[in-house]
């Protein structure tokens, strides 16, 4: 997705209130170093940290962020706002994952009472 797709994004989600200004702030300097560096010093290709939260009646996406790996503190914050109420999830044991180079889907939840799901990957 281009960048400045991802950038409006962000902006979007500061102006319907999902991200704090501090924390959209954060992602958009995330996403500019991100876009900076594309690669890390080993080669190996930048990892990415997904956040998607899809409207379960209609399919389409509410909310797809995508930040790098880095941020993973930001964005496991950022994240856990979309998890559905009375849904338990291990925020620490997630930012553990990832930081120890989980890769893939590490969550999926679905809410039928608001009829979303959300989903956090790393790639």
């Amino acid at each position: 997705m281009p960048l400045h797709d991802e950038r409006m994004r962000i902006l979007t989600m500061i102006q319907d209130g999902q991200v704090s200004a501090e924390e959209g702030a954060r992602l958009l300097e995330a996403l500019q170093a991100g876009s900076q560096d594309g690669a890390r010093a080993d080669g190996a290709q930048a990892r990415w940290f997904r956040v998607r939260v899809t409207d379960l009646k209609t399919g389409k996406n509410k909310v797809n962020v995508n930040i790098p790996v880095a941020l993973v503190n930001v964005g496991v914050k950022m994240g856990a706002r979309f998890v559905p109420e009375g849904k338990t999830v291990d925020l620490a044991k997630l930012t553990e994952a990832i930081q120890n180079g989980a890769q893939g889907k590490l969550l999926d939840v679905e809410d039928e009472e608001s009829a979303e799901r959300v989903e956090v990957f790393v790639e």
